[in-house]
């Protein structure tokens, strides 16, 4: 991949994160106002909030090393972030059926 393709992939890459937090900023206005819905949603904010901000810093890494020890950060809590999500659907989806 050619640099600018790399830099170019960076910057989208930083926008999709940015939209994820954003998007589950909005999904977490619309739950329920109960306890377990809003620790799981505290935890999910903190999750995908965390992912773009590792993803910054997986950009200015100053070694190969430290690429790939912030990005295996990145992919842990985008895969928490998953995880939360399902967990609030899942649950959501119960008590409606």
């Amino acid at each position: 991949m050619a640099n600018n393709e790399r830099i170019e992939f960076a910057e989208v890459f930083k926008s999709r994160t940015k939209k994820f937090v954003v998007d589950n900023i909005n999904f977490l206005k619309t739950l329920p106002k109960t306890e377990e819905a809003k620790s799981i949603g505290r935890q999910l904010l903190r999750s995908s909030s965390s992912v773009g901000a590792n993803y910054r810093a997986v950009c200015r890494a100053r070694s190969q090393a430290e690429f790939h020890s912030k990005l295996s950060i990145v992919v842990e809590e985008a895969d928490e972030s998953v995880f939360l999500d399902g967990s609030i659907n899942r649950s959501e989806n119960s008590c409606k059926g």
